[in-house]
């Protein structure tokens, strides 16, 4: 019998949105005041979902503070009053939307977490922006 078990947690950080080849007038026409060169912040929640089988023996999907241990130590450590461009390794050459972002979150989560358990990461940028990795 599967269930999806879902931890929530959180995380702030800066970023800029720029395409590194553009000009900075063609990254404000594209990307407007989310290109501001000074950077801007949010006030990021993570939702990271996992889909799995119910153990019989400990009536778990997954141990949900493994999950959140997981979370703190490979994003929230990583992200969280970072300036994802200047701070994070992944965002040195990638545009840090909030597609990105989740992918990126995806990417890391998806190497510590087994194969056999369905993987998503929701990402709200803002209460009304919300990515979802996979779609």
């Amino acid at each position: 019998m599967k269930a999806a078990i879902i931890r929530k947690e959180h995380f702030n950080a800066a970023h800029r949105l720029a395409n590194l080849e553009w000009s900075d007038e063609r990254n404000r026409e594209v990307f407007g005041k989310c290109s501001n060169p000074n950077y801007h912040g949010h006030n990021y929640e993570l939702l990271v979902r996992l889909v799995g089988e119910i153990n019989p023996a400990t009536g778990y999907v997954y141990d949900m503070k493994k999950l959140s241990d997981l979370i703190q130590e490979h994003v929230v450590r990583k992200f969280d009053h970072r300036n994802l461009n200047l701070d994070v390794a992944e965002f040195k050459e990638l545009n840090p939307t909030a597609e990105n972002i989740a992918l990126v979150i995806w990417k890391i989560l998806r190497d510590h977490i087994e194969s056999h358990y369905e993987l998503k990461v929701t990402l709200y940028e803002t209460e009304r922006n919300i990515v979802e990795y996979p779609a």
